[in-house]
């Protein structure tokens, strides 16, 4: 046992998991966090933003395009709630966050005595966004509780988990004893019999369908290789894009695979809430089978007529060999599959081509295993089913929660994980500038990102539906913009304009290839709607 303060014993405890990066904003409740952090010198790299919101989608960026723990560390009360819009994301996307919060002196907190920072009840607060979340009420309990937290994030479903202490309590000194990372638990072995009998439903299926989300993520060989068998397309949702490249004739997205549902008499979903087909398609004349780690989710949208809790690789290596036994003779899919993906993707350049030509630079600028990071934006919108992907993790969003202004952030949070590796952030003018500021941290932590701005002077999706969906009652949704070339220098960041896809093409390479972040200002008119195509039909 060594005696340290709260704040040594929490940091010491998180360095035990492997943690090499934080993003943080420093205040008085979390002081002996920080002194803490300065202490250990390199072993942990502390990025400090301009913004709560912006260090927690930068975790959450780090965290959902490696699959390692994203960190972030703020003060409590209005420190903590700034980041709540980043955890809901993180929550909706099954994100492994931790979230680091002080805390007002503990003798005060319940007792309403107006602390700075006070909220009447923290935890039950975060608890509402986040899988798990904690308080140290003494240093000698910090290496336990810091254990639990990565157990929860390293097991079943990953989402986001908080821990929080004192400020009194970081300060205190105890003797504490360090330990080693818990044991993981491993997941849920796959029923055998469960197992047989979904494959015997594959192997007789005469039109078999696999539907993916990112729960399958660490599967690709696995998925890949019952497909095949199976000549069964894959349909991914827009967490599952990569999962099998674009290139595959049997990766398909939802415009096609609303076709193909139709025909479908036995499907399989594996790490998929499998919302668009259970809700809007419908399971009837289907067999629905399910893989997922969450007991719960298997049955949200409707009983399957078999569920296999078990971590998605491990299922799916259980079913290869048992399908074999039943699987019949299935001619190639291949000229078909590749025709219906030609056919939507001429429909989509005929309906909506704007997007779909800035679509085109951006994939012809990364390479393959380069990573887009979208937004609420026009052509962020159509990249969820056009842009193609050829690996897991590199098409990133917020999911269901559609949180508006995460892009820019978020896309930072990927390069810091990925230095190594093309990162392309996707912005419309409103989203960008919720997170404008980090242009700073940017800057500051040299940050090699590409920031698009597309810029068409309003919230747009919102005035579009004011215009066709209301009567034309167009209110609060026309923006007054900087003149974002100018504000990126004013940050010392490199700039860049950019009004065609042809003049983006000539100057994202460039932006690419620079040792430093950039903004690229692209004025756009009004685009056509892409909401007919992108928003599931209905059976």
């Amino acid at each position: 046992m060594t005696r340290m303060s709260g704040g040594q014993a929490l940091v010491k405890s998180v360095l035990q998991h492997g943690v090499d990066t934080i993003f943080a904003l420093p205040g008085v409740q979390v002081d002996h966090l920080f002194n803490a952090l300065h202490d250990e010198g390199n072993a942990i790299r502390v990025i400090h933003t301009r913004h709560e919101q912006g260090a927690a989608y930068m975790a959450n960026g780090y965290a959902q395009s490696t699959g390692k723990v994203g960190v972030f560390a703020v003060v409590p009360g209005p420190g903590l709630l700034n980041t709540t819009a980043a955890l809901a994301t993180a929550y909706g996307c099954n994100v492994p966050v931790l979230a680091i919060s002080g805390q007002i002196p503990s003798y005060a907190i319940g007792r309403g005595l107006g602390m700075l920072h006070e909220i009447p009840d923290q935890l039950a607060m975060i608890r509402g966004v986040t899988k798990w979340a904690e308080r140290i009420e003494h240093p000698s309990q910090a290496p336990a509780l810091v254990n639990e937290a990565f157990r929860q994030l390293q097991t079943g479903r990953p989402r986001p988990v908080e821990i929080e202490m004192a400020l009194d309590v970081m300060a205190d000194q105890a003797e504490v004893e360090l330990l080693a990372p818990g044991e993981i638990p491993p997941a849920p072995a796959p029923d055998p019999e469960a197992i047989a009998s979904a494959a015997k439903s594959l192997g007789e299926a005469e039109n078999p369908v696999i539907a993916v989300g990112g729960g399958v993520f660490g599967a690709e060989a696995e998925l890949l290789e019952l497909a095949e068998m199976l000549q069964a397309p894959v349909l991914a949702n827009r967490m599952g894009r990569g999962a099998l490249s674009d290139r595959h004739y049997l990766a398909q997205t939802n415009p096609a695979g609303f076709d193909l549902w139709q025909d479908a008499d036995v499907v399989l979903g594996v790490g998929t809430r499998m919302q668009t087909p259970m809700m809007f398609w419908g399971p009837k004349g289907k067999k629905i089978l399910r893989i997922d780690i969450d007991p719960i989710e298997i049955g949200r949208h409707g009983k399957p007529a078999l569920g296999i809790v078990a971590d998605a690789r491990a299922a799916l290596a259980a079913l290869i060999p048992e399908v074999a036994k039943h699987n019949k003779q299935r001619a190639s899919r291949e000229a078909e599959l590749n025709a219906l993906k030609q056919a939507k993707i001429a429909e989509f350049e005929e309906k909506l081509a704007p997007q779909m030509a800035y679509l085109k630079v951006l994939r012809d600028a990364l390479p393959d295993d380069g990573i887009l990071v979208d937004e609420l934006t026009q052509v962020g919108y159509m990249a969820r089913i056009a842009f193609p992907v050829y690996h897991p993790r590199t098409l990133i969003g917020s999911g269901y929660q559609g949180t508006l202004g995460s892009g820019y952030a978020t896309a930072l949070g990927v390069k810091v994980a990925n230095p190594n590796r093309p990162v392309l952030s996707v912005n419309g003018d409103g989203g960008f500038m919720y997170n404008v500021q980090e242009i700073s941290t940017a800057v500051q932590q040299n940050i090699a990102l590409p920031a698009i701005v597309f810029e068409d002077g309003a919230f747009g999706n919102v005035q579009r539906m004011q215009r066709e969906l209301h009567d034309g009652r167009v209110i609060a949704t026309d923006l007054q913009n900087p003149d974002f070339v100018a504000l990126a220098e004013s940050f010392g960041a490199a700039a860049f304009r950019a009004d065609s896809p042809d003049q983006l093409a000539k100057v994202l390479p460039e932006a690419l290839a620079l040792n430093g972040p950039s903004i690229i200002a692209v004025k756009v008119g009004r685009m056509p709607d892409p909401w007919t195509t992108i928003m599931p039909r209905r059976s």
